[in-house]
């Protein structure tokens, strides 16, 4: 795996608050997904889950087997310091390429984009191995055209198409409609069943 952007890296990141990504709550495009759900009983991953004001958000509304995956400790310490009642043992402090456990729907939010490009294949085959049968992966990925320049890191339906294919039916993969502002016209909203 490369470790271009390793524990260190993001650790130093949420230290010195160099997080302009965190938008500072639960976005609305993964709101008006999770206000849908009825099932509370699933078990939900988030693997990069930074600040995760989407686990909090799942928590609050009953989801009560909700996980977070992260590299860096400091943002788990975060939000158990901003959200006491969230259970210590859901919160994972590991590399996600390490976990095992299986889920039911997986939370895409802001991970994928921060990985090296190198990984993406790895990235499609862990969420595929992580899911149970019938499992779903959904959220949000860039629009934007892929450089070497990032993390965030962007692509596009087609090649987004490519890569998830194989091992996932692509149930939706469009352009979001209700991004936040600074993130209008960047966003695709999906939802991936493991084949």
């Amino acid at each position: 795996m490369n470790s271009r952007f390793n524990k260190d890296y993001w650790e130093n990141k949420y230290k010195e608050n160099a997080t302009g990504w965190d938008i500072g709550y639960a976005s609305t495009p993964l709101t008006t997904y999770f206000n849908q759900l009825t099932n509370k009983e699933l078990r939900i991953l988030i693997p990069g889950g930074g600040n995760c004001y989407e686990a909090e958000y799942l928590f609050e509304r009953g989801f009560k087997n909700v996980f977070i995956i992260d590299i860096a400790l400091q943002p788990l310490k975060n939000l158990k310091k901003r959200f006491p009642d969230f259970p210590d043992k859901h919160l994972i402090h590991d590399d996600f390429f390490n976990h095992s456990k299986t889920y039911d729907l997986i939370i895409e939010q802001t991970f994928f984009c921060a990985l090296d490009p190198n990984s993406r294949t790895a990235y499609c085959n862990k969420m595929h191995n992580l899911l149970n049968k019938n499992g779903k992966v959904i959220g949000l990925l860039f629009n934007f055209e892929l450089t070497e320049i990032g993390p965030p890191f962007g692509g596009s339906i087609v090649e987004y198409t490519k890569l998830f294919y194989e091992k996932f039916s692509i149930n939706v993969l469009e352009r979001c409609y209700n991004s936040i502002k600074p993130r209008d016209g960047r966003e695709l909203f999906f939802i991936f069943e493991k084949n």
